[in-house]
């Protein structure tokens, strides 16, 4: 039988984009617990090889991991992204792009913190360093720009999700392109970090102004059952230049089983002409 894909590859100018994390690895699991990557990997090879997005951010990605994601997504795609320790080790954010559909035109990544140019510095409360990935892209179709950020906000301290929504946001506005921001920002849509990104509306939220949507579920079922109305702690936002066309949270299971801890997110979006 063969895997089916929740949106798959969309035709230009349309641009499938995805966040997804993927859950680092841990050591010394249980043999039998859903969350060892030995069960997990050939499902999330799965999962990527239907979905095809032209634009993926990963997160809690170690290095090993995100060539692991890079090999399953096939060799059209390219990767930006390293580790956010000092050295570039340790988990990372990396974006993940079609080169058939995007041509990567520049790339940054940074610290979340008072020094975001010092790799590994975190300032801001948050006891591990967070960073953003950035990247601007040429769609190769329409050769419209879009810039792309990718992210992983801090699990534990509120003061440091509300710096950090507010460096995004700056950084979403600056570039005067049309930009996404996506990732895991550990806390609910309508909380302040989020209210912070969107509340004037020169940043939306996919999720809320897509013409079409799937069903509501929270993005961290931790390998249970989904549910709806639960926390939507996983999101895609774009500045107004960015039309939304769908937009989708991926509840896809492959023999019963969960690729990650988090369910993937999607949007089909164009870039409107200028």
């Amino acid at each position: 039988m063969t895997d089916a894909a929740l949106i798959g590859a969309v035709d230009a100018p349309n641009l499938h984009v995805m966040s997804y994390n993927i859950r680092r690895r841990l050591p010394h699991l249980n043999p039998i617990s859903p969350d060892r990557w030995e069960r997990r990997r050939g499902l999330l090879k799965r999962q990527l090889a239907v979905e095809q997005p032209a634009v993926l951010g990963v997160q809690e990605a170690l290095p090993d991991q995100a060539l692991f994601v890079l090999a399953a997504l096939g060799p059209r795609y390219r990767f930006v992204g390293r580790g956010r320790e000092s050295d570039g080790s340790g988990e990372g954010c990396p974006l993940f792009y079609d080169a058939d559909r995007v041509q990567l035109l520049d790339w940054n990544q940074q610290a979340l913190s008072d020094t975001p140019d010092v790799p590994g510095s975190a300032t801001w409360g948050n006891r591990v360093p967070r960073v953003i990935v950035s990247a601007t892209f040429r769609d190769l179709s329409t050769t419209r720009e879009l810039v792309v950020i990718n992210t992983h906000l801090d699990h534990q301290f509120h003061a440091s999700r509300a710096r950090s929504a507010s460096a995004i946001r700056r950084l979403m506005l600056r570039s005067k392109r049309p930009a996404i921001a996506m990732g895991d920002f550990n806390t609910d849509a309508g909380t302040a970090p989020h209210a912070a990104l969107t509340a004037d509306g020169k940043v939306v939220d996919t999720w809320v102004v897509g013409d079409r949507r799937s069903e509501s579920w929270g993005t961290f079922p931790n390998y249970r059952q989904p549910q709806h109305g639960r926390k939507r702690i996983d999101w895609i936002l774009a500045t107004p230049a960015v039309e939304v066309l769908a937009a989708a949270i991926n509840v896809s299971t492959f023999d019963g089983a969960w690729p990650s801890d988090h369910t993937p997110v999607h949007a089909i979006v164009r870039v409107r002409s200028s």
